[in-house]
Formats: structure tokens, C-alpha cells, sequence
């Protein structure tokens, strides 16, 4: 039977963990959401990428790296994304409507995913 400090911690981060959820849940608009989703999305592909290329193989090392950057490049600009399309975040980017800032995600990523397919050869 484990100690009641190792039962009382595990309950607490438990509980703090589903606390943590239940107000990201009710806060938050379903936009941010949605690009939250995708920021995971980009995250696990890199991780995949990543554990393949050390674990398999990098043969076409020119591959791995335009795969693994167009990863790491659409992280940023989504998450860029996300902090101009948060409203907490209005007093920094009063002048940037969403509009504007989706745009700016738009033709970073045409440019990004240009520079990425000139990479592969």
C-alpha cells in the first residue's frame, strides 16, 4: 500500500490537472480551440518525424528536414496566429484585426511551404 503523502499528491494533481481542463473548457472560445488542436496536430507530426528519422532511417536527409522544418515553420505561424486572434492579447495587437492576422498566417505559410518544396530538390 503507497504512502497516504503519495496517494494525497496523485489525487491533488488529479484534481488540479481536471480543474485546469474544465477552465480551458469554459474560457476559452472555440477559435482558439480549434487552432489548439492544430498546434497539437503539428507537434505530434514533428515528434513522429523526428522518432522515424532516429529510429528507422534519414535516408533522404533532404526529406527529413523539409518535412521536419514545414513542421517546426507552421508551429510558429499558427502560434503566432493564435496570440494576435486572442482577445487577452488585444492591448498588443489593437491595431491587427483577425482578419489581418489569419492573412498574415495565409501568405507565411504559401511563402513557408514555397521554400519548403524548393528544399526537397
Amino acid at each position: 500500500m503507497p504512502p497516504k503523502a503519495a496517494q494525497a499528491s496523485s489525487t491533488t494533481a488529479f484534481g488540479s490537472f481536471q480543474s485546469l481542463f474544465k477552465a480551458y473548457n469554459d474560457n476559452t472560445s472555440n477559435r482558439l480551440k480549434f487552432i489548439d488542436v492544430f498546434l497539437l496536430f503539428l507537434m505530434l507530426s514533428g515528434i513522429i518525424q523526428f522518432a522515424y528519422c532516429i529510429l528507422v532511417t534519414n535516408f533522404p536527409y533532404n526529406a527529413f528536414l523539409a518535412g521536419f522544418s514545414s513542421t517546426v515553420g507552421q508551429f510558429v505561424l499558427a502560434a503566432s496566429l493564435r496570440s494576435q486572434v486572442n482577445p487577452d492579447n488585444k492591448d498588443e495587437f489593437k491595431d491587427v484585426s483577425p482578419e489581418r492576422a489569419f492573412a498574415d498566417f495565409a501568405l507565411g505559410s504559401i511563402v513557408l511551404h514555397f521554400f519548403v518544396y524548393n528544399f526537397l530538390g
